[in-house]
């Protein structure tokens, strides 16, 4: 069993920890596969990777994507915000998260959606999973945001 699946949304309620947390929060998000994703990008959605520099340095990029930070994600993506990103217009803009694997993005989505961003959302299985279904990536340099 991955480790994904070890605490269900019917347990969460029950489970204290970071399972918990994290079981509660993907609860109140319509989570991607890395596809899905992929295909969202044709309707407006801005894919935004929050992996750490150490990690997209020993890996691949998303074309396309956004680099945020997770610790400026929220402030970066406020459309009230002074120091907003340009793509920072609207409240109702399609923020599809990935993370190494699919927990962290997770947690800030739910965040993201706390804070008014309401369809933002994450890929199930983050990165890891986005290369084994085959999809895209390029060694350009990202789009990073700070």
């Amino acid at each position: 069993m991955a480790l994904h699946e070890v605490v269900s949304v019917q347990d969460s309620a029950a489970v204290s920890g970071s399972m918990g947390l994290l079981a509660r929060a993907r609860a109140g998000l319509d989570r991607l596969t890395p596809a899905q994703a992929w295909e969202e990008r044709s309707r407006e959605a801005v894919i935004v990777d929050v992996r750490t520099d150490a990690q997209r340095a020993r890996t691949a990029e998303i074309p396309d994507a956004l680099v945020i930070d997770l610790t400026v994600l929220p402030w970066r993506l406020d459309p009230t915000f002074a120091y907003r990103i340009p793509e920072a217009r609207r409240w109702d803009t399609r923020y599809v998260l990935v993370c190494r694997h699919g927990y962290s993005s997770s947690l800030a989505a739910w965040n993201l959606r706390q804070m008014g961003l309401h369809r933002a959302t994450d890929v199930i299985g983050g990165f890891e999973a986005w290369v084994a279904d085959g999809l895209p990536v390029t060694t350009d340099p990202p789009d990073i945001r700070r």
